[in-house]
C-alpha cells in the first residue's frame, strides 16, 4: 500500500513539473481515455437484457425474429466474415500489383493520372458505391458471373441460384471500396524504398521482378501491413455500400450466390424500428461484437508489426 502511494506522488510530481504542452497533451489523452471507457460503458450495459437472457447463445444462434424476441447474431457474424475477408484477400493482390505498376513501370504522366484515380475513388461516398452496386455489380452477379461458374457448381461456395442480391456482390463492393486504401500504402512505400538500393540491385544482374522481391519486398512490409489493416477495418465496418447489395437475408450459407447479412448492415436497417428493450438490446450487442472485432485486428495488427519490425 505505501509503494502504490509513493508510485502516486511520483507520478503527481512528474505532472506538476511538465510543461504546458505536455500537461496539455496529457489532458486531451486523458479525456480520450475517459470518452472512449463510457462510451464502452454505455454500449455493454444497454446490451445487458440480451445477454442475461441468451447468453452465448446470442453469439451463436442462427434464428434473428425480432417479432418473437428472438436474437442470434451468428448469421451477420458470417456474413461480416465472409465479405471483409474474401474482399481483403482480392484487395491485397490487386493493391500490389497496381502500386508496382504504378511506381516501377507506368511512365510519369501515366503515374500522376493513376495517383490521382486512386485517391478519387477513396473519396467517393459509400452511398453512391451502393448505387453503383445496385446497377451494375448486381446485375454482373447475376446475369454473367453465376452462368460463368455454373459448371462449378458442385463446389458449396459456387452453388445456388441467385437474384443479384448477395454475399458475391458485397464482396466485389468491398474490394472496389477497400483497394485504393491498401493500393495507396503500398504505393507510397515503394516510392519510400531508396534509389541507391534498386540500383545497386540491378547493377548486380537482378531482374525487375528480382529488386522487388529482395529489395522493395522487404522494405515496404511494415507500410503495407498498415494500410492492409486500415483496409479491412474498413471493410469489417461498412455498413451503406453493404446494405444495399448483400440481400439483408440472416441466414448462413456457404454459397457466396446467397444472400446474407453483416452486423454494421443490420444494426443500421433496424435501429430505427426497434421497439422493444430486447430488439433495442441486441442491436446494440451487435454493436458490442463489432466493437470488440475491431479492437481484436488492431491488437493483431500491434502483434504483427512488432514481429515484422524486429525481423
Amino acid at each position: 500500500m505505501v509503494s502504490v502511494l509513493g508510485k502516486i506522488i511520483r507520478a503527481l510530481k512528474k505532472i506538476l513539473r511538465m510543461d504546458p504542452l505536455e500537461g496539455l497533451s496529457l489532458f486531451f489523452s486523458v479525456i480520450l481515455i475517459v470518452v472512449v471507457l463510457l462510451f464502452m460503458g454505455s454500449m455493454v450495459l444497454y446490451s445487458l437484457p440480451v445477454f442475461e437472457k441468451f447468453g452465448i447463445k446470442f453469439i451463436v444462434g442462427t434464428e434473428w425474429n425480432p417479432r418473437k424476441d428472438i436474437f442470434g447474431a451468428l448469421p451477420f457474424v458470417w456474413g461480416t466474415f465472409i465479405t471483409s475477408t474474401i474482399a481483403i484477400v482480392f484487395a491485397v493482390a490487386i493493391s500490389y500489383g497496381a502500386a508496382y505498376f504504378i511506381v516501377e513501370i507506368a511512365p510519369p504522366k501515366l503515374r500522376e493520372f493513376l495517383s490521382s484515380v486512386i485517391e478519387l475513388i477513396v473519396a467517393i461516398p459509400s452511398v453512391i458505391i451502393g448505387l453503383w452496386g445496385i446497377f451494375y455489380v448486381v446485375p454482373l452477379v447475376r446475369d454473367f458471373l453465376r452462368p460463368l461458374f455454373l459448371p462449378l457448381s458442385f463446389i458449396p461456395f459456387l452453388s445456388g441460384e441467385t437474384s443479384g442480391y448477395s454475399l458475391m456482390a458485397a464482396i466485389i463492393v468491398l474490394t472496389l471500396m477497400i483497394t485504393p486504401i491498401s493500393t495507396s500504402f503500398v504505393k507510397n512505400a515503394l516510392e519510400s524504398v531508396p534509389i541507391e538500393l534498386k540500383e545497386a540491385a540491378y547493377a548486380l544482374g537482378a531482374t525487375r521482378y528480382e529488386v522487388f522481391k529482395i529489395v522493395s519486398k522487404p522494405l515496404t512490409r511494415r507500410a503495407a501491413l498498415a494500410g492492409i489493416i486500415l483496409a479491412y477495418g474498413r471493410a469489417v465496418g461498412e455498413t451503406m455500400a453493404v446494405v444495399m447489395v448483400v440481400g439483408n437475408t440472416p441466414n448462413i450459407s456457404l454459397s457466396l450466390f446467397n444472400p446474407g447479412y453483416t452486423l454494421a448492415a443490420v444494426i443500421a436497417n433496424e435501429f430505427l424500428e426497434a421497439t422493444s428493450v430486447l430488439h433495442i438490446s441486441a442491436l446494440i450487442a451487435l454493436g458490442v461484437i463489432l466493437f470488440a472485432w475491431s479492437l481484436a485486428v488492431n491488437a493483431l495488427a500491434i502483434l504483427i508489426m512488432k514481429r515484422v519490425r524486429i525481423s
